[in-house]
């Protein structure tokens, strides 16, 4: 919100708090970690049982829907790296990360945190530190400023 620095943290507090909430919501109602991760492979069938399919498409669906509601009311600037074989390979690096780590940075992020699961602490310390790393590099090749 340009213009309005002060109002970003708020709305930062704010949004913490509806992703808390949907994941008390998910865990308390169906028992189950609310995981990107695991609502798109339920998606895409590659995940037996848990929420219902129609639920975790819904769930999925509600993301992109999300930021798209956000970025049309908000002044936001989004900047995305202009390969698309970029984009696709990061993609699959990030797939085979959420496979070999057993789940997303919101389901380790979020929900594995504050139940202080060590899996978790140690996934989203490696999420942590791969991104940041991730970063530094590409603006030291001066792919992103």
């Amino acid at each position: 919100m340009p213009g309005f620095p002060h109002a970003m943290p708020l709305a930062g507090f704010i949004g913490g708090l509806m992703i808390g909430f949907a994941a008390a919501i998910m865990l308390l109602g169906n028992g189950r970690i609310a995981g990107v991760s695991g609502m798109f492979a339920r998606v895409l069938a590659l995940s037996e049982g848990g929420a219902p399919w129609m639920m975790a498409l819904l769930f999925t669906a509600g993301l992109p829907l999300g930021a798209a509601l956000t970025a049309a009311n908000v002044n936001v600037e989004a900047r995305f790296p202009t390969s698309l074989g970029l984009i696709a390979v990061a993609g699959l690096i990030v797939g085979i990360g959420t496979r070999l780590g057993a789940g997303c940075t919101s389901g380790h992020g979020v929900c594995g945190l504050s139940r202080l699961s060590p899996r978790s602490i140690v996934a989203t310390g490696t999420f942590m530190a791969t991104g940041i790393a991730t970063v530094t590099l590409m603006r030291l090749a001066g792919v992103v400023s």
